[in-house]
C-alpha cells in the first residue's frame, strides 16, 4: 500500500527541492513534477517527491482526519 500526505513548504532550496514540514518533522523533497510552488503551499507528498499542489483547507481536513485515525489507532487495544 502506498500512502501520499500533505505537507506545507517551509522553504525554496534550490531550482527544484524544498523543505516539508509536517508536525514538527522536516525533511527536503524534490518539486520536479510540480511548477509554480511557493512558499506556504500544500504538496501532497510521495517517497519524496511532491505530486501536485493541494488547496490549504482541504490540506487541513486531511490532516485532522489522519490525526484522528492515528489517535482512534491508538486507543484500540
Amino acid at each position: 500500500m502506498c500512502l501520499a500526505i500533505p505537507v506545507r513548504v517551509v522553504e525554496l532550496v534550490g531550482d527544484d527541492q524544498a523543505v516539508v514540514d509536517l508536525d514538527g518533522v522536516r525533511k527536503e523533497i524534490s518539486l520536479s513534477l510540480v511548477d509554480g510552488v511557493q512558499v506556504g503551499d500544500y504538496v501532497i507528498l510521495h517517497v519524496g517527491y511532491a505530486l501536485t499542489r493541494l488547496d490549504p483547507e482541504e490540506a487541513e481536513r486531511t490532516l485532522a482526519l489522519f490525526a484522528q485515525a492515528g489517535a482512534a489507532a491508538a486507543a484500540t487495544p
